[in-house]
């Protein structure tokens, strides 16, 4: 985990900062495979320091939300609150978009 930032999906009800079990079950439950996917698109690597690491990955989860057609995808991060009903909220509205 890089920083403040995670990529999640906009239906999974758990907090990947404070419920990582919860929901990397359900991420891998539904096929996500979110952390999978991460793994394939940020190019991080030991030799760079911690802070373009932490930019690779913010790079790889907008892309990840960049090409995502079913507008599954978002970012949340770590100092904003964690609203579910929110998230929700985005979610419906993305999908009467693509409907």
């Amino acid at each position: 985990m890089y920083g403040d930032t995670l990529l999640t999906t906009m239906d999974n009800p758990y907090n990947p900062f404070t419920q990582f079990s919860q929901w990397f079950l359900y991420d891998e439950g539904m096929g996500y495979h979110t952390c999978g996917l991460i793994a394939r698109i940020a190019r991080t690597s030991d030799a760079f320091s911690d802070k373009e690491n932490e930019e690779e990955f913010k790079r790889a989860c907008n892309e990840v939300i960049k090409t995502d057609f079913t507008n599954k995808y978002i970012t949340l991060n770590r100092n904003k609150k964690f609203d579910i009903k929110e998230i929700n909220r985005l979610y419906k509205e993305a999908n009467k978009a693509t409907a």
